[in-house]
């Protein structure tokens, strides 16, 4: 995962600076047979190697900026996953430390709705359309 998020000195976001990537293709569980599957038949990864975030809007985030405690936030923005761009919009809920910030960031996803196949493998293994994607973030640095 590599990217940012960028915040004018008014606490408003740049979404021209703003944008997250994913590298698909380096997603990792606890079975690399599950894993090669899913890169090859669901993401398939080469040809959608990565997903990308966009954001467009923020809301809720105190300006200024903590420099202690947390605080939850909706991050919207368009979501590309294979191919297919969607809005979607992210819960945050971050911790504040100095200038560091670290927390969690989740949203809904649906399968189906960006134009992959449910996995399936025979009788014994399927998986449901819905779900949430999470992003955990840490050590982030606020530039000055």
């Amino acid at each position: 995962v590599n990217g940012s998020i960028v915040l004018t000195s008014g606490g408003q976001l740049d979404a021209a600076a703003s944008k997250i990537t994913v590298d698909l293709s380096s997603l990792a569980s606890d079975k690399s047979m599950r894993d090669s599957f899913i890169k090859r038949n669901t993401l398939q990864t080469s040809r959608y190697p990565a997903a990308v975030f966009a954001p467009t809007a923020i809301t809720g985030l105190p300006s200024p900026l903590p420099t202690s405690g947390g605080a939850t936030f909706q991050l919207a923005g368009n979501l590309t996953v294979h191919g297919v761009t969607k809005p979607a919009t992210w819960t945050v809920t971050a911790q504040f430390n100095g200038r560091q910030i670290s927390g969690k960031a989740t949203a809904p996803f649906t399968i189906t709705e960006f134009g992959m196949t449910i996995p399936k493998a025979g009788p014994v293994l399927s998986v449901q359309d819905a779900g949430t994607l999470e992003l955990d973030f840490s050590n982030a640095p606020l530039a000055a």
